[in-house]
């Protein structure tokens, strides 16, 4: 299951709370701000959705993620190569380095990761 834009950007800042009230989640927008029921909203969905969940503090509800940052992306990484590029790492590879105008440096570091993954393996 996938978040939608709105939810994404939601979580991204749960993410980084790490724990929040609804409060704290509207605080952390810029201006304009979102209305508290879009929030609401987004929330309950995201809930539904089993990405997150709360405690209860009285009346007030304290969320968190269920779902890591680095495990959400790295799904919509895997099924993008899936979708997109015939479900090949290097075709992805291949296109990421020629069409993002990444720096010469960009690209040597890349290589040093993938060296060093190369001796992992």
């Amino acid at each position: 299951m996938q978040l939608s834009k709105s939810e994404e950007e939601l979580m991204n800042r749960l993410w980084k709370l790490k724990k929040a009230f609804m409060k704290d989640l509207l605080e952390a927008y810029p201006d304009p701000k979102p209305a508290n029921t879009t929030v609401a909203t987004l929330l309950k969905r995201m809930t539904d959705k089993g990405f997150i969940n709360y405690e209860l503090f009285g009346k007030s509800r304290q969320y968190y993620p269920l779902v890591k940052k680095q495990d959400y992306f790295s799904k919509h990484v895997n099924g993008l190569i899936k979708n997109f590029f015939n479900d090949s790492a290097s075709q992805f590879a291949s296109f990421f380095t020629k069409e993002t105008n990444l720096t010469k440096e960009e690209l040597e570091d890349l290589k040093s990761i993938i060296d060093q993954e190369i001796k992992n393996k």
